[in-house]
């Protein structure tokens, strides 16, 4: 075995840099004995890996090879089978159970201890060592000594270290010189024994003859001390000479310090004296400037922002400790406050003075004359209202403020002096700026909102009567209309008239009450496209004036306030505003505990001052959208559009805008009205009601949701909120589909499959021709429904046309089904040639063509003309009646071969039957 051993440490493990612990001769229990060996090995590498490796002889030679390996941490169990009888089996269990037959127990409990130890230094995880004699298994095994780990081998598991080059030649050299180096080696150990002891004697003579040589070299460190103290001695008389050198040195140092000190305090005092008069004195020039300087010309603008400027540096200098204490910086600064009282005071009151100024002259302009020229155009004699607003259509538009914000914008660096001098009086202008614009604006856009919707009612016949009997909760703007107006009845006319007119215009196609979105307003299908192309471009131009409005306001807050820097500000708006405006829609300002703290930015503040100025934006155009609404409801589709749009635009610009907040309130409303639309659509569809008398054929709702369709389709194209489209599609086609289900079952004169079959042709044609791409799936399932259906209709209408011929045959199917052969089916009583011979006898050619004619005639009565389905249905027939003649046919030729029984028509006088009674009709 040690010899095995040897070869399996040379061959193996030594190429791979592993050294063989334990090793045991095995092989698998239970199997046919094919002998390996199971090696235990430690890398000689570190982190050390310890391994379990199967090796086995080749079956060609005489050498080994590597099989198999198992790290050791991969053991759980070592099972030795008995632990008080010799038993050679035993098992390893890693990923799945080895089971082992030894050669002898010996080496098994060899191994099996040498597994232990192994695991003991190396690893100490928990392995479980079952029917192991106790014995085999130490208490421990302390890391830093040799242990004996298998087959004697007491230094195994020390640390292995290998020869040099050097110490390998010197070992061989030495074997070369003794001849029984290798034959005898105990010789040639006692030989070195002895070579050893001679060498140490040697080294202990040599020791005790350098004793005389220690004895000199103590003396001389003694003589060397001695010199050291006499140098000792010199260097403490030189260290006192000099300490009287450092004493003089040190006077003439403090002398030199307080001379420099008394030249560093002058320095600062005079820096002091330059510093309070280069930052604390202001120019007799900018003093006059402040005191009576011109604020209305240019230069004299430019001079008193130069002063503020001087003052608010003169003021804001960081004084240093100790100069609020000086009589002449007290005076200064006395003057400083004087004078930013007084330019304060003087900038309020020119400021005030210029915004009542512009604004009268702005408004007077602005406002009284086109205010004058619209009255007296409406009141021209012979002048419609409509074609009036149509020729002065340049007339919708919002005055420009350009000039005043280009006045106003040269104080804008005053104002900042101000906001940063005297808080209370720049909020009180704020407050002044934002009252007036309150006012200006609110007369432009009343009188603005005025004109559009004069306009919008102009667009249809009926809008003039609808506008004038529109519920407004406006008390000021319906004076204002009846004053435009010169009387409301003018305009109006009566409502009976109005409806004539209606189903007049309307050719009579249908009644109004049975509109798609009549909502208790006026009928959508009676204005036309022109009209509401017109409202469109109306609401259009009312937003496009609104929106540039409100952005040039509030960029010209943000530069004349000074509002574009981020700081904590104080609102200027003090006085909330409480009550509601026309049309109970609650103002946008915050209420007044809103304003006793400060706002984390200023874009707060310029949307604070933007809600106060255009608080009647929101609900001018809330009760424009209502009036639209009230005219046609088709207009919530175009006003969502429109709306979307301008609100996705000012979202891109500034999401937390007057404009963006003021316009997404607004589209709420508008979103509101649309689906407010789509479930009147729905509910007209339920409460729609068929004649008993007539025939259905395309129900109303289907036509009116191919009219919605098409409009939305038109309108929505590359819209931004085509979604909200596809929704009310989904419902309203959900509704058509449930409504036309109903309807078809409730028909007592059409039946229930021409209903179904002719309105879901109609829907599939609809969706086809609009591609509408969320409703793929209702199409299809319109056109399997239209199918299907007729199909049903096909087969229930054409029946059995040869009643008695299909009774017979059906006979015949039951005998082949109960087991007869068909063959044989001819010789049964019922079912004999005879038989069949008389059945065919009773159709001939002329009694089939008279009972196809009565049923075109039928299916004529049932069907509508809007469709044209009448040839479809027929064909459709005539393939179900060849289809039911070729199975007859066939039934024929199996049950009676060789008979020469056959039909007194054929397929082709079929087809010129029904060919010949369609051209007939």
């Amino acid at each position: 075995m040690t010899a095995i051993k040897h070869a399996l440490q040379r061959d193996i493990f030594t190429p791979n840099d592993e050294r063989l612990l334990g090793i045991v001769n095995v092989c698998k229990a239970g199997k046919k004995k094919k002998n390996c060996f199971l090696c235990a090995t430690v890398t000689t590498e570190r982190p050390v890996q310890v391994k379990v490796v199967k090796v086995k002889k080749s079956d060609k030679g005489d050498f080994y090879k590597r099989q198999q390996a198992w790290e050791l941490r991969d053991l759980t169990v070592v099972d030795a089978k008995d632990a008080s009888k010799e038993n050679p089996e035993f098992d390893l269990h890693f990923e799945k159970v080895y089971k082992w037959l030894a050669s002898s127990t010996a080496e098994k409990n060899s191994f099996i201890s040498c597994i232990w130890k192994l695991n003991q230094r190396y690893l100490r995880k928990k392995l479980d060592f079952v029917n192991v004699n106790p014995q085999l298994l130490e208490e421990s095994v302390p890391s830093g000594e040799s242990q004996s780990v298998a087959g004697g081998d007491e230094d195994a598991l020390e640390e292995y270290q290998e020869l040099s080059a050097r110490e390998e030649q010197d070992i061989e050299s030495m074997m070369e010189m003794c001849e029984y180096a290798v034959s005898n080696a105990e010789a040639f150990a006692e030989k070195l024994f002895k070579e050893l002891q001679v060498l140490d004697g040697a080294n202990i003579h040599s020791i005790m003859a350098s004793e005389k040589q220690v004895n000199i070299l103590m003396q001389l460190l003694d003589e060397a001390l001695a010199e050291v103290d006499t140098i000792e001695g010199k260097l403490s008389s030189y260290e006192e000479m000099l300490q009287s050198v450092k004493d003089q040195m040190d006077q003439v140092s403090q002398s030199n310090h307080l001379i420099q000190m008394s030249n560093t305090n002058n320095g600062k005092l005079l820096d002091e004296i330059q510093f309070l008069v280069n930052y604390m004195d202001l120019s007799k020039g900018h003093i006059r400037a402040l005191q009576e300087g011109d604020l209305t010309s240019p230069r004299g603008i430019e001079a008193c922002i130069s002063a503020s400027e001087a003052l608010l540096q003169c003021m804001n200098v960081a004084l240093r400790p100790g100069h609020d204490q000086l009589a002449a910086v007290n005076q200064q600064q006395k003057l400083f406050c004087e004078l930013r009282d007084t330019f304060a005071r003087r900038l309020t009151n020119h400021l005030n003075n210029v915004f009542v100024h512009q604004f009268n002259h702005f408004s007077y302009f602005k406002m009284t004359i086109p205010q004058y020229y619209r009255s007296s155009c409406l009141s021209l004699p012979g002048h419609d209202q409509s074609s009036t607003l149509s020729q002065n259509s340049a007339e919708l538009s919002l005055p420009k403020h350009s000039p005043l914000h280009r006045d106003l914008l040269r104080y804008a660096k005053l104002m900042e002096w101000l906001k940063n001098t005297q808080r209370e009086k720049y909020e009180g202008l704020s407050r002044t700026y934002v009252d007036y614009m309150n006012r200006l604006y609110e007369r432009e856009i009343k009188d603005f909102f005025e004109i559009a919707k004069i306009k919008m009612a102009g667009t249809s016949k009926e809008a003039k009567g609808k506008f004038a009997t529109l519920p407004r909760k406006e008390s000021a703007l319906k004076q204002e209309t009846e004053s435009l107006h010169g009387s409301s009845g003018k305009l109006t006319g009566s409502t009976s008239s109005l409806n004539k007119l209606t189903v007049q215009g309307s050719n009579s196609r249908r009644s109004q009450s049975s509109s798609l979105l009549d909502m208790g307003n006026m009928s959508a299908s009676d204005l036309d496209v022109a009209d509401r192309t017109k409202f469109d471009k109306i609401f259009e131009q009312v937003l496009s004036e609104l929106e540039p409005l409100c952005l040039a306001e509030q960029d010209f807050i943000s530069k004349f306030f000074k509002l574009h820097q981020h700081q904590t500000v104080l609102p200027p708006l003090a006085q909330p505003e409480t009550e509601e405006t026309d049309g109970s829609i609650p103002s946008r300002t915050p209420p007044q505990a809103d304003h006793r703290h400060s706002l984390s930015s200023e874009k707060d503040m310029v949307r604070l001052m933007m809600n106060k100025i255009f608080q009647s934006i929101e609900p001018e155009l809330n009760s424009l959208i209502a009036l639209g609404d009230k005219i046609d409801s088709f207009h919530s589709l175009y006003m969502l559009v429109k709306m979307s749009h301008h609100v996705w635009t000012a979202e891109n610009v500034d999401p937390a805008s007057f404009l963006s907040t003021t316009l997404g309130n607004v589209l709420v409303t508008v979103k509101r009205n649309f689906d407010k639309c789509i479930s009147g659509q729905i509910k007209q569809m339920e409460e729609v009601k068929i004649s008993k008398k007539s025939k259905v054929g395309i129900l109303p709702f289907v036509t009116r949701f191919e009219e919605f369709a098409e409009l939305a389709e038109t309108i929505f194209r590359n819209a931004e909120r085509r979604g909200d489209l596809d929704k009310a599609y989904v419902k309203l086609i959900r509704a058509v589909f449930m409504n036309v289900e109903k309807v078809a079952s409730e028909s007592q004169k059409t039946p229930r499959d021409v209903v179904m079959m002719e309105n879901f042709h109609h829907i599939f044609s609809t969706l086809s021709r609009l591609k509408i791409s969320c409703l793929d799936a209702e199409r299809r399932e319109a056109k399997h429904k239209y199918t299907d259906h007729l199909q049903c209709y096909v087969i229930n209408s054409l029946g059995q046309p040869l009643e008695k011929l299909n009774h017979f045959f059906e006979g015949v199917e039951a005998r082949v089904a109960q087991g007869v052969r068909e063959e044989e089916v001819s010789y049964q009583l019922a079912f004999n040639k005879q038989e069949l011979r008389k059945v065919i006898k009773e159709y001939p050619g002329k009694e089939v063509k008279k009972g196809l004619d009565n049923l075109y005639k039928k299916v004529d009565k049932h069907l509508c003309e809007e469709e044209s389905l009448l040839q479809v249905v027929w064909h459709s027939m005539q393939d179900e009646f060849i289809r039911q003649y070729k199975h007859f046919e066939g039934l024929i030729g199996r049950c009676y071969p060789g008979s020469g029984i056959t039909m007194e028509f054929t397929i082709q006088d079929i087809l010129e039957y029904f060919s010949s009674i369609a051209q007939s009709h």
